[in-house]
C-alpha cells in the first residue's frame, strides 16, 4: 500500500509479481491497495479516511502475508491504520520510507519487519531509489524461484 505517487510504484511491483519482471515464471499473488477507485470510493463513504487501506488488510491479509508499505515521506495516517492492521493479522511488513529521519511509520514497526529508509528530503529522489529496491526485490524473487540468470555481454 502507498499514498499519492508511491502507489504508482506499488501497482508496478504488483503488476512485475502477477506477470513477470525480467523472465517468464507462475503468477505471483499482489494487490495494491489504492489501485481500485470503487472500492477506495465505497470504504471513504463508510468509514474513517484513516482505514482506507487497513480495512483492505483485514479483509485480504492472511497470516504469513508480507504487506509492503511505501512512503516517501514516513508519516502517513492510513499506512500506519494499515501496518497495525497487518500485524494484528500476523503479517510482516516491509516498510521502504524516506524523509530526513522514518518517521512514525518506522516507530510501528516490530523486529521481525523490515525497513529500507532513504534519508532524504525530495520525494522525486526517494521513490526513484524505491523503485530500483523494487526491482532488486523482483530479481531476488526471481533468482530464488528459478535461479541464477545467465547474461550475455
Amino acid at each position: 500500500c502507498a499514498s499519492g505517487a508511491c502507489g504508482a510504484l506499488a501497482q508496478q511491483f504488483c503488476a512485475e509479481f502477477m506477470g513477470r519482471f525480467e523472465r517468464e515464471r507462475p503468477a505471483l499473488a499482489a494487490w495494491a491497495l489504492s489501485a481500485d477507485s470503487a472500492v477506495q470510493a465505497a470504504l471513504i463513504d463508510e468509514f474513517a479516511s484513516t482505514d482506507l487501506y487497513a480495512r483492505q488488510v483485514q479483509a485480504l491479509g492472511q497470516a504469513g502475508d508480507v504487506l509492503l508499505v511505501l512512503c516517501a515521506h514516513g508519516h502517513a495516517p492510513r499506512l500506519m491504520a494499515a501496518l497495525a492492521a497487518a500485524h494484528e493479522r500476523e503479517m510482516t511488513v516491509l516498510a521502504l520510507l524516506g524523509g530526513l529521519q522514518p518517521g512514525p511509520l518506522a516507530q510501528q514497526l516490530r523486529e521481525t519487519d523490515v525497513l529500507v529508509h532513504v534519508p532524504y528530503e525530495r520525494s522525486a529522489r526517494v521513490r526513484e531509489v524505491h523503485q530500483l529496491i523494487l526491482h532488486c526485490l523482483c530479481d531476488a524473487v526471481d533468482s530464488q524461484l528459478l535461479g541464477e540468470q545467465e547474461f550475455a555481454l
